[in-house]
Parts: C-alpha cells; structure tokens; sequence
C-alpha cells in the first residue's frame, strides 16, 4: 500500500486543481534524457539502474518513481511508503528542479511545501488496515 502523488507541471497560478480549465493539458517534464539527468541532479541517492522505475530510500520510508518509457516524459508518479514527514522534503525537491506541482491522488487536490498533505492521514489509515493504529 503506497501514498501517490503525481508530479505534474501546471501553470504558476494554478493553487488548486480547481483553477484547472476542464480540457488543460500539462505540458510534458521534459525529454527522458532531461528528466533523468534532472532526477540525478536533485536525488543523487536515487537508484535510477531501472530508468524507466527510480527508487529513493530514506530513514523511515521509500519512493518508488514511477517515470516511465515515453519519451517525453508527461509527468511522474511517486509511490510513497513507509513513515515520516521527512519523506515530503525530497517530494518537494524534486518537484522543484522538475518544476512541477504535487498532486495528492488521497486528496484530490495540490500541495505546497509547507502546506497539509494527505501523508498523515494516509499514514493513520495503513496502520489501522493493517492492525498497528490498535
């Protein structure tokens, strides 16, 4: 079981995937050869042997990045497991060198550094699911 968020470039004014017009269409992250060269950059501690699936591995927790064989790339799923909030910093990192937004697939909506995220709670429903929140 996995946290998602989806990182995705949107337009600088566009706080809330309300703001979206109904038929706006992302602009791709980049080349596959810029979006990993990108990812390497920004998460030198990635394992990108599968450039196609990254792995990030912290503390507590793990990213699974999902990026793909399209060239270009459109966007980028992180799979996001274990615990802690330390987990958002290179969540937000990455999306920063990518220039991109984080869409919270749980919520439904964006996140900002900072800002309420749907991780907590996400955490408090794994554990009841699997017996530890007793």
């Amino acid at each position: 079981m996995s946290w998602d968020v989806l990182l995705v470039r949107l337009p600088d004014e566009v706080t809330s995937v309300s703001q979206m017009a109904h038929d706006h269409v992302p602009a791709p992250l980049g080349s596959r050869h810029d979006v990993l060269a990108t990812v390497a950059r920004a998460l030198p501690e990635a394992d990108l042997s599968d450039p196609s699936w990254g792995v990030l591995s912290g503390p507590a927790w793990s990213v699974e990045l999902s990026i793909g064989a399209d060239d270009p790339v459109d966007s980028m799923m992180l799979h996001i497991r274990g615990g802690g909030d330390d987990v958002l910093t290179p969540v937000f990192e990455l999306a920063g060198a990518l220039g991109c937004k984080v869409f919270d697939c749980s919520a439904g909506d964006l996140i900002a550094p900072g800002g309420t995220s749907g991780w907590p709670g996400f955490q408090r429903f794994r554990d009841q699911v699997v017996g530890e929140g007793r």
